[in-house]
This record gives structure tokens, sequence and C-alpha cells, in this order.
């Protein structure tokens, strides 16, 4: 995060609104990550890191909450995105299933601020998060592609999904706030969770990885 002061930029042309509001958002996505606490967020740090005047904000977000909203819901539109496009590069089931499920790993690995913030602060509370279902609703798709196919063990994949999701989650959750434990790989770690959870065959997943 830039520490330095910013020189109050003019006024953003007609029409460009839409702009500002994305670099807002962008500068608040950073903070966010690097903050890990959306309280510790304020609009006064956000306009001075993009030097723009705190009221400018208030044309977009009406406070902190709203803001932070927006950026979350961002982040975790790009997070989906990169889940699709990683099921989108294979074409078995139980393949697009691991690949769905080793993206939001890594995400979650890679971007411990914002996840602390997704799942862990109490905006959850405070505001509609729904916009996280649709991660719950994808991956319970994904496990009953794989159960109509045979490929799994039939049963209730909402259930499964869950399962799948919580080890995942908690998985990455540990790893954020105990660093220093010796964690395995992620990735051997998700492969024993679908084997356990979801009742991949260690061939079928094995065939899945190569």
């Amino acid at each position: 995060m830039n520490t330095t002061t910013a020189q109050p930029r003019g006024r953003n042309p007609r029409g460009q609104g839409e702009k500002l509001r994305e670099e807002v958002v962008a500068a608040a996505i950073r903070m966010l990550e690097e903050l890990a606490d959306d309280q510790a967020l304020s609009l006064r740090a956000v306009a001075r890191e993009i030097g723009i005047a705190t009221t400018s904000i208030y044309i977009h977000f009406a406070d902190r909450d709203a803001l932070v909203l927006a950026s979350l819901q961002r982040a975790h539109s790009d997070l989906m995105d990169s889940v699709q496009r990683a099921a989108e590069e294979v074409a078995d089931p139980v393949a697009k299933l691991r690949a769905r499920t080793l993206v939001l790993g890594d995400w979650a690995y890679r971007h411990p601020g914002l996840y602390k913030v997704l799942h862990e602060s109490t905006l959850n509370q405070r505001v509609d998060m729904s916009f996280k279902m649709v991660l719950g609703q994808q991956t319970t798709a994904a496990v009953r592609l794989c159960m109509d196919d045979g490929l799994v063990p039939a049963g209730d994949a909402a259930e499964t999904s869950l399962d799948l999701r919580a080890a995942v989650h908690g998985a990455v959750s540990m790893r954020v706030n105990e660093p220093d434990l010796p964690w395995p790989p992620l990735e051997e770690q998700v492969d024993r969770f679908l084997i356990k959870l979801v009742g991949v065959s260690p061939s079928a997943l094995q065939q899945a990885s190569a």
C-alpha cells in the first residue's frame, strides 16, 4: 500500500464516474488484502491511496461497509471466473471437480487477507453476502455430475459438496492462521478430501490429475 500522501487530482471528466468507482474498488481490494481486516480500512485512507477527496467516494458508496461489500463481490467474481476457466480446460467430471477445488484452495492460500475478510469478518453478520452462494451451487453441480456419471457413489450432492467445501476452507484457514505448522502440499490434501469425502477412486483421481 502506498504510504505517501497522494496529491489530490482534478475531477474526472463527465462520463468517467464509473472509472473512478472502479479505481476506488481496486484500491480497496489491495488494501483489504494487506490489512486482512475490514474494520481497519477507512474511506479516508482509500481516498489518499488514489489521490482523491474522501467526499468523492461517497458519490459511489454510502459508507465503508458498502465499499467493502463491493470489493468482496469483485474479488469473489474474479475467483469464480478463475474456477470456471480451470474447469473448462478439462473434460472428465472428476477432473473438473478437482480443478475447481484446487483453484479455490490456491486462491484462498495466495490471498489470505481477502480470504479472512470474505469469510471471517463481522461483515458477514451485518450485510447480505448471498453472492457467495454461487460457489456452493456450482460445486454441488460438479459433484452431482460425477454422481450422475457413476464416477463417485450416489448420494446427496449438496451434502457432499458442503463437506468438501468445509474441509477445503478449514485447511486453508488453518494455513492462514497457523502458517508455521508443517503443512503438506495443499494439492495432496485436496486429493485426500476428494477420496474420503466425495468417494473418488484413487485410480480416477490419478487419471484426473494426469
